[in-house]
């Protein structure tokens, strides 16, 4: 919905250059950066933008929907003096939008209830609330090893190909708050960058047919949309985001895919501009643009509202080291990291725990958040998939059957690990009690003195092996 009421503050014509996305305007005087603008065309088609740098008399501006058809001579610039602004509104719940926040959907526009300048306001970091509570997404690798927290930014770090677009959509479908013991719903704000037509009709689809589109808004940038308008699609997203957290008191999940594409937008404009590059050709500013988007998460002292994140990008030719995770990684807590080896044994979600991390978990499970063994068994089952990964490395050298009791009992925990824990059906949702019922069955394939990291009295309520394992070895145990 574009801004309504606005007074220009000067208008002027012609152009003095038109480099991809961008404009230049000359004799512009007291404009500033980030300010909002109308770029007319000479066929009266009027196109919003923002600029970009300001100069005594000279303005670069950022055309959101391309410059196609304009000519330097006949196109006019109205300047706003202010930044851009958008209509946030409680009834956009259960609407589509384009990446600018126009409906498109065939359905009227919301009523405003409010216009929210898409940049956000600063936050005092003392006005902030530690995150400390357990969001229940059904998945297991997520709930049991990997918890998301209420406010929490939780990163998916996925692959081309990998099914990280099912996984949102579930995760969509089944986020709730788990909090002494009630299952509150989330309101979520879904925004996808650059995604193809298929995958837009696969997300309208799943969440209507879930019916969860009711507490949906969703903002659709496509691949052949303008690539600067993937610039603005996260922030208006987060815009709205903020506005029923902090506004209206709601509990928000936001989901953000594909930053990538968000990322190489930005290196485009800074192409266009002429910018000296950085790692592998991304602007300077990369890791402030990043942050300035990720940091709008979170809860504040004295709302009742919060904002969670959780974005989700693909790692070109799966290098974690890549610039866009590798950033990502330093102002996010944590990352879920998607593995291609699962994916191509069939296994989903193919969760890799050993990389993924969630940072705010240890604070947020346990007694008083899900069970008083969750913690505990999180970490044995960490360690002990660590240990099935050694001993798969021992067996490719020596063979599975040199391996000892202790190793085998190990090898067969990692299958049953992903097979039966991490593995789950893409419409299968898990309670808490269940995803750490599974890991209890995956450990009672061990022998219990290798149940180092969880107590007595637990290991006495859950542990129950199989009488295959029970008998202890002499054979060699694994290389320390």
């Amino acid at each position: 919905m574009n801004e309504t009421g606005l007074t220009a503050g000067q208008e002027v014509s012609g152009l003095a250059r038109i480099n991809g996305p961008l404009v230049v305007v000359e004799g512009a005087s007291g404009v500033g950066y980030d300010e909002v603008v109308d770029v007319e065309g000479p066929d009266g088609d009027v196109r919003r933008g923002r600029v970009l740098e300001a100069g005594e008399h000279l303005a670069v501006i950022e055309v959101f929907s391309g410059t196609s058809g304009l000519s330097m001579a006949d196109t006019k610039v109205r300047f706003y003096g202010r930044p851009m602004h958008v209509a946030v509104a409680e009834e956009m719940l259960g609407r589509v939008f384009d990446g600018l926040g126009n409906p498109i959907d065939g359905q009227p526009d919301p009523l405003p209830e409010d216009w929210a300048d898409i940049n956000g306001q600063p936050v005092n970091p003392t006005a902030r609330l530690y995150p400390q509570d357990a969001i229940l997404t059904g998945i297991s690798a997520i709930d049991g090893m990997n918890t998301l927290v209420l406010g929490q930014k939780l990163p998916i770090f996925s692959g081309n190909g990998l099914p990280h677009d099912l996984i949102a959509a579930q995760i969509v479908r089944q986020a709730g708050l788990l909090s002494g013991g009630r299952n509150e719903q989330f309101a979520i704000v879904f925004a996808a960058l650059g995604v193809k037509h298929d995958v837009a009709d696969f997300f309208r689809d799943a969440f209507s047919s879930a019916g969860s589109l009711s507490r949906v808004a969703m903002f659709l940038n496509l691949a052949d949309d303008p690539a600067i308008e993937r610039v603005v699609t996260p922030k208006v997203a987060l815009t709205l985001a903020e506005f029923l957290a902090f506004g209206k008191g709601m509990h928000v999940l936001v989901v953000l895919t594909d930053m990538t594409n968000y990322c190489e937008a930005l290196r485009q404009v800074s192409s266009a501009r002429g910018e000296v590059p950085g790692r592998k050709g991304y602007p300077g500013y990369l890791y402030s643009e990043l942050a300035s988007m990720y940091e709008r998460t979170g809860r504040l002292k004295g709302r009742e509202g919060s904002i969670t994140q959780l974005p989700i990008l693909t790692m070109p030719n799966d290098d974690i080291t890549h610039p866009v995770p590798d950033l990502t990684g330093y102002i996010t807590e944590g990352q879920i990291v998607l593995s291609r080896d699962l994916f191509q044994q069939g296994i989903y979600p193919p969760v890799n725990v050993l990389p993924s991390l969630s940072r705010l978990m240890k604070d947020s499970i346990g007694e008083g958040f899900t069970r008083p063994d969750h913690p505990h068994v999180a970490s044995q089952l960490y360690a002990a998939y660590a240990a099935a990964q050694d001993a798969r490395s021992l067996a490719s050298v020596i063979g599975e059957e040199e391996l000892g009791p202790v190793d085998q009992a190990y090898l067969k925990f990692g299958v049953t690990f992903e097979r039966e824990f991490v593995g789950q059906g893409a419409q299968e949702s898990r309670s808490m009690a269940e995803t750490l019922d599974r890991g209890w069955r995956a450990l009672s394939l061990l022998p219990r003195s290798e149940l180092t990291r969880v107590r007595e009295d637990e290991i006495d309520a859950h542990y129950a092996p199989e009488q295959s394992v029970t008998q202890r070895g002499t054979g060699p145990r694994r290389p320390q």
